[in-house]
Order: structure tokens, then C-alpha cells, then sequence
């Protein structure tokens, strides 16, 4: 079985993160999970910004769910976890946000990216060779 590349980063939810009820706003749960895809791409040795310009290739987040279970609260610490599902036509990545004082899960989600090709914008059809092998797919 293959083991899926994953990353999980540790934040603390800082007061203009809430809504007016006191807690995290919704939208915020898609920053952290950007967060943690981002580290993770990080650690599997891909920029994304750098890869854009030198390889000119995008990758577009074209799909989003989030499941909130449990809200965050102002100073609350917690982990983000990401991880890779699929990466051959499309990139998966599964979230799950987890409070780290009683390792309750707060919320858990999916991204989908599709590779694009500059300048014509062109949807690929699979995620380039360097990318799939650097993400272990």
C-alpha cells in the first residue's frame, strides 16, 4: 500500500480571525487548509509561485468542502493536517483541523487543483511528471 504525503502545520487562531459570535469565521478554515497545502508542497520541494514562472503551469484550486464540527475560539492552538490523495489528473488534498489542548476535531475538508497551463490558460488533462513524482503519485 502506498503511504500518502502529509504535512501538519500548528496555528493559533488570532482575534481578527472571529465572526461577531466569537468564533472563527468560516471563510478562515479555507486560509488554514491553504496554509497547510502550502507547506506541504513546500516540504515535498515544490514553490508554487516559482514553479508558475519558471514552468509556467498554475495550479487552480476547482473545488472545495468544508465540514465544521466543533468551532475554534480566540487562542486556541491547533493542528492542520493535509493530505495527498491523488495526484495523477487532478491534486486531492484531505484537511482536518484539530484543537490541540483536547485534540477535539474542529473541522475537516477537500481541495481539488487541476493543472493549467500560461499563457493560454489551457486546462491540462494530468499534472506534470516533476510534480506527481515530487508529491509521491
Amino acid at each position: 500500500m502506498q503511504q500518502l504525503r502529509s504535512h501538519e502545520i500548528r496555528l493559533r487562531v488570532p482575534f481578527h480571525d472571529l465572526d461577531p459570535m466569537d468564533v472563527v469565521w468560516h471563510g478562515n478554515y479555507l486560509k488554514y487548509f491553504d496554509m497547510a497545502r502550502f507547506a506541504l508542497f513546500r516540504e515535498a520541494g515544490i514553490d508554487l509561485y516559482r514553479y508558475s514562472r519558471e514552468k509556467g503551469c498554475l495550479f487552480p484550486v476547482i473545488r472545495t468542502r468544508t465540514k465544521h464540527i466543533l468551532p475554534l475560539k480566540y487562542d486556541d492552538a491547533f493542528i492542520c493536517r493535509a493530505e495527498i490523495r491523488e495526484a495523477a489528473i487532478k491534486i486531492v488534498i484531505d484537511f482536518e483541523i484539530r484543537r490541540i489542548a483536547d485534540g477535539q476535531v474542529c473541522a475537516r475538508g477537500r481541495g481539488e487543483q487541476v493543472a493549467v497551463k500560461l499563457p493560454e490558460m489551457e486546462t491540462l488533462y494530468e499534472i506534470p511528471g516533476d510534480v506527481r513524482r515530487a508529491l509521491g503519485f
